[in-house]
Formats: C-alpha cells, sequence, structure tokens
C-alpha cells in the first residue's frame, strides 16, 4: 500500500509524466519520506548527503543567512515544488535552511547521486527537470530585482499579489488566502523590519485594501487592489 503511494504521488507529478511505468516504479526505490511539523527544521544546504525535496504536502520557507547571521526568506516552498540542491552540486558555501510553515507537512527527497544517475538513463526527465528549475531561478530572480528597484510598500504589494496568484480563493472580486506566515516572516521576504511591516498591513487595512488575520488575509477588491501595483 505504501509503495502504491509512492507511485501515484509521483505519477501524478508533472516532472515525472514521461517516465514508464517502470522507471517510475525504480524511482520509487530510491525515494525517501518524511513528514514534519510546523516549525521544524527539514534541510540544511551544507548537509553532508546532499539531497532533492519535492513537497507532498503543506508550505514551507527557505531561509538564507549571511556572514552577520540575519536571516532573509529566500522563497516560499508549495505542493509540488522541489528544494535542496538543485544545481546538482553541493555548495558548501551556502548557508540556508528549510522549515515547515504549516501543521501538515511531508516531504520526498532523492540523493543528489541517485538523482543524476536517472536523469542521465532518461533524457526527457533531464529536459523537464531543466525547465521546471529554469521557470524556478527566473522567479527567483524577478523576486531578486524587485527587492532592488522597489520601495517597502510597492514590494509588499507585489509580494501580496503573488501570493494571490499562486494560492488565492477567488470568490468574485474578493481573494482569500490561508494566512500561515507571520508578520516577521513577511518583513523577512520583502527585506525590511517588522515594524515596517507591521506598519504597512495596519495601512492597507485601513483603506479597505486588505483585511488582515492570524489565519487569513482578504482581499475584497482584487480589481482594485491591481491598480495599485
Amino acid at each position: 500500500m505504501y509503495e502504491e503511494l509512492k507511485y501515484w504521488y509521483l505519477r501524478d507529478h508533472k516532472l515525472f509524466r514521461t517516465l514508464s511505468f517502470a522507471q517510475i516504479k525504480q524511482l520509487c526505490i530510491i525515494v525517501g519520506f518524511k513528514k514534519a511539523l510546523k516549525g521544524e527544521i527539514i534541510y540544511f544546504s551544507n548537509s553532508e548527503v546532499p539531497r532533492i525535496f519535492l513537497l507532498k504536502r503543506g508550505s514551507i520557507k527557505i531561509v538564507a543567512v549571511d556572514e552577520e547571521g540575519n536571516e532573509t526568506i529566500k522563497d516560499i516552498i508549495l505542493k509540488g515544488d522541489l528544494f535542496g540542491e538543485l544545481t546538482l552540486e553541493s555548495d558548501t558555501n551556502s548557508n540556508e535552511y528549510a522549515k515547515a510553515l504549516t501543521d501538515e507537512v511531508s516531504i520526498c527527497s532523492f540523493l543528489l547521486s541517485d538523482f543524476e544517475d536517472l536523469m542521465m538513463r532518461n533524457p526527457s526527465l533531464a529536459l523537464g527537470y531543466t525547465k521546471f528549475v529554469g521557470l524556478k531561478m527566473k522567479r527567483i530572480k524577478n523576486n531578486y530585482a524587485n527587492l532592488v528597484s522597489k520601495d517597502a510598500k510597492s514590494r509588499l504589494l507585489t509580494f501580496l499579489n503573488d501570493w494571490m496568484e499562486r494560492e488565492g480563493k477567488k470568490e468574485g472580486e474578493k481573494v482569500v488566502l490561508e494566512n500561515y506566515l507571520t508578520q516577521n516572516d513577511i518583513a523577512q521576504i520583502i527585506c525590511t523590519s517588522r515594524q515596517t511591516a507591521t506598519s504597512l498591513l495596519n495601512e492597507f487595512e485601513e483603506s479597505g485594501i486588505i483585511q488582515y488575520g492570524r489565519k487569513e488575509i482578504i482581499v475584497p477588491n482584487y480589481t482594485l487592489f491591481q491598480k495599485l501595483l
């Protein structure tokens, strides 16, 4: 039963759809599964055994730590997304970790060496992986460009809009977001202080742009929100 669940999860993922039944069965043998609780650290970039991870359920954050110990949220990982040693090489100079954001987090992982061997034997998988990672890197690059070129208010608007596009539940003009981020998380994502992030969120709420709560964020009028970008 456990092997069957692994098979169907991998079979349904767009990265592995080009593989045959036998190839996915072989992939199931090298896949490890893990569950994590909210706040649990899942991965360190300087691990002695490099892995690639695939998020099966929940949300996690990738946190980069600079030489002074300051932390910045580099990316939010959602169901079906990849993280870990995505460049297919272990970077000993990188200092980042992944932490569970939601109550139920499930991941599967591959040893980097096993995954490289699998791609060498399956060119279609290698091509799909290259495209998958390329799009991911492009999004991270765009996020960095926004951090450099925009002020804190514009960065927060852009982040909220991206979040809505990825996870928002639309009900007519209203968009509802499950809020699993703290105000400090949001501050780290847009590279500002917690006080500034809190002040901006309060300003948006007072202006009727959002309705902010610990469990959800509501944008009453998405069309109006778009005009602010």
